[in-house]
């Protein structure tokens, strides 16, 4: 039977306050409206983004809530009015909207649409009503797009169609981190070719950031991070160095002075931390990128034209991010997910 017009139940995983894991619920998912899409989700990842949805720290959020904007699913149905997406269609939810229509959509220098969290809620549906229920109450989304439950509803300026054969368990990293670190070494940075990068902290992101710098050419790219870890991943993404602060007497920024001769050319700050934000500008001489800051505007890409674009360009073997997955897990362990991404094993 056709469920076009009738309410899903689904797995979700629900925030119901501040401080509080998350918890696994049967909620229900009304049909879309006017210019809204529903969507099945196959898979998601966990970003530092959602972990700060848990602990209370994102301006503006309201509770209950479903988090999760890295994901990937198919169309399950549209709502009146839609064109840019089918039922059956491989789609990436979008964190950032692009509506096309207002000032900054319309401006080719700028891509923070203005339906974006940063100008207006996206706690509700543009109507000011929420597509979720759980036990009688209603749910609030998170960034439009909630990929934390099993099916999901977004407006039609939040999502974006992908190539059919794209693997949906990897390109979900297209949806924010791998996007977001790449993004800022091409378009916020613009790195050139033979320069000289510092990545600070090789999480998803800042390894994401290695892969950018190297597809611009850069002739050195010196990854830093107190885990060394992640120094075996950073080198089969492009780092030519990596280096522990820890493992030094002297500050980084000194011992970045004393590698380079003269400083780096760009240097990306991806931890969030006010001290590491320093030792990424002490050496410097062109370009620093704090992430931290950044990432949430999503470098320089204006999305529902550009992710169809990245996701293309891996299928085409340009760049590989697929080993900035490091763990996949059931939905119901969601949790542990965040277990691993606080300790630092992700």
């Amino acid at each position: 039977a056709s469920t076009a017009l009738s309410v899903i139940k689904c797995k979700a995983a629900v925030a119901w306050e501040v401080d509080k894991p998350l918890s696994i619920e049967e909620v229900e998912v009304a049909p879309p409206k006017a210019h809204e899409v529903r969507v099945k989700i196959v898979a998601t990842g966990i970003c530092g983004t959602d972990d700060h949805v848990l602990k209370g720290s994102i301006p503006n959020i309201d509770y209950p809530i479903i988090p999760g904007h890295e994901g990937a699913g198919i169309v399950e149905s549209i709502g009146e009015g839609v064109t840019c997406v089918k039922p059956g269609d491989k789609v990436i939810p979008l964190c950032l909207p692009q509506c096309g229509e207002c000032s900054f959509c319309l401006n080719p220098d700028t891509n923070c649409c203005l339906k974006t969290h940063l100008h207006e809620s996206q706690n509700l549906m543009p109507d000011k009503t929420s597509r979720f229920t759980c036990k009688g109450k209603a749910i609030h989304h998170f960034l439009w797009i909630s990929t934390f439950s099993e099916y999901t509803v977004m407006p039609d300026s939040a999502i974006a169609r992908i190539d059919d054969d794209a693997p949906l368990d990897k390109v979900c990293l297209f949806g924010c981190g791998f996007s977001t670190g790449y993004g800022a070494a091409i378009n916020t940075a613009k790195v050139k070719p033979g320069s000289t990068c510092a990545i600070f902290g090789l999480g998803g992101v800042g390894l994401s950031v290695v892969v950018g710098c190297k597809s611009a050419g850069a002739s050195r790219i010196i990854g830093i991070d107190i885990n060394k870890d992640k120094f075996t991943k950073a080198r089969e993404l492009g780092a030519t160095e990596c280096i522990n602060p820890q493992d030094f007497k002297k500050p980084i920024q000194e011992v970045l002075l004393e590698m380079t001769g003269h400083g780096v050319d760009y240097s990306f700050e991806v931890v969030g931390h006010t001290d590491t934000m320093f030792h990424s500008i002490y050496p410097l001489t062109l370009c620093c990128c704090l992430l931290d800051y950044s990432s949430y505007v999503f470098p320089g890409w204006k999305t529902k034209d550009s992710i169809p674009k990245l996701v293309s360009g891996y299928m085409e073997k340009k760049f590989n991010p697929d080993v900035l997955i490091t763990h996949t897990l059931p939905f119901d362990k969601i949790n542990e997910g965040f277990e691993l991404l606080q300790s630092g094993k992700r």
